[in-house]
Order: C-alpha cells, then structure tokens, then sequence
C-alpha cells in the first residue's frame, strides 16, 4: 500500500464493499476518435508500485505499468465509445456508455465502483464519484492508466489511417499542428462533427 502523501492508495477501495472496483476514462476532450474508459479491481496484497494519474507519467512508465497492471489485477476491463456514439448522444452519455462496457467486461463483477471525477454515472453497481480520484485510488489510478494507453493505440491506428492530421502526435487533441491540417484537409471520419470547432469548419464549407 502506498504510504500517505506519496500518491494514490487503497483506503476508499478498503472502506467500500468488495469486490471494488476503480473506473476512470480517457478522450473526453479531444476533437477525433472514441473515447475509453477502464475498469479494475486490485487486490490489496498485489498492488503495482509507482502507480499515479496517468496524466503524471510519461509515456514509457504508462506502458510499463498498464503490463504490470493486467498481470496483478482481480479483473480488468477496457470499454470504448465510438465517434458516432459520440456525436449521437453527446461525449457525457457516450463517457458512461463506454464506462458501462468496461465494467460489464470485469468478472467477478464489482459490488462497488470508484469513478474519477465529481459524475454519478449510471453503471451496474453503486457509484462513488471521487473528484481526482485518480490522485487518492490506486484503482482508478490503474484505470486511468489502461484507459489511456489503449486510446493512444487507436490513435496510432488513425493516424496510419489519415497521416495528414497529426493524430501519433496529439491525438486528436487542439494542438497548431491539428489546426493548420484542419484548415487545409477538413474533417476526416476520424473527427467529432459535434465538437464546437469540427461543426465551425463544417458550416463555414456549406
């Protein structure tokens, strides 16, 4: 277990009903591809050392840990939610919809979740929302890990698919690079046609 102060560790997994699971997703913000969510349910006596919000670890650490992660975890789950998912029932909805997948994807089941974040979102199991969960749990810390490492692949995936946007690089967030190929190519398939600046530049070509 971590020691307090040095990061996240399992005292809200310890005071919760168990087996417990940590859930947290990436992509949210981005303007292309799917967003992901992560579930996992550690065990107490088997918890990976060095384990932190995935934004607080470089991307060497992050892969590192996602192996460890899978090999030590009770259970985990990766769920995804599509860019027509996506623009079809808003990023919110489509944040809970890929949660619910990665959760459904656990077994055993989880009797308790931990989210990251201040959101109850509706899942198979009561609902914590823990505000920078990711920072005090190392289940949702081991979440947000999975959640990003396997977004970044289909990022990588996109980006052979459409290699004039950038995606390897920022994937698919705002970025100089992101905009400028915006401006020259438009959207791709890959790009979110709700997101505010994807709809701008749509609507300035009609």
């Amino acid at each position: 277990m971590t020691r307090p102060g040095t990061g996240p560790d399992y005292a809200l997994e310890a005071a919760s009903p168990a087996p417990v699971c940590g859930v947290d997703e990436a992509g949210r913000g981005p303007w292309a591809g799917p967003v992901s969510a992560a579930a996992v349910i550690l065990a107490p006596d088997r918890i990976p050392v060095g384990l932190d919000d995935s934004k607080a670890l470089t991307e060497r650490r992050r892969e590192a840990l996602e192996v460890e992660v899978k090999a030590a975890a009770v259970a985990w789950g990766v769920g995804f939610a599509s860019v027509e998912e996506i623009d079809g029932m808003n990023i919110l909805k489509a944040t809970g919809l890929a949660m619910r997948r990665a959760v459904e994807a656990l077994s055993p089941a989880p009797a308790f979740i931990l989210v990251d974040g201040s959101y109850r979102f509706d899942l198979p199991a009561p609902v914590r929302p823990v505000v920078k969960g990711d920072s005090l749990s190392v289940s949702i810390a081991a979440a947000s890990i999975l959640a990003k490492t396997a977004r970044d692949r289909v990022m990588l995936e996109l980006d052979r698919d459409w290699p004039d946007y950038g995606f390897a690089a920022h994937k698919g967030y705002h970025s100089s690079v992101h905009v400028e190929a915006l401006r020259r190519f438009g959207p791709c398939p890959a790009h979110r046609r709700s997101f505010a600046p994807i709809r701008a530049l749509l609507e300035a070509a009609d």
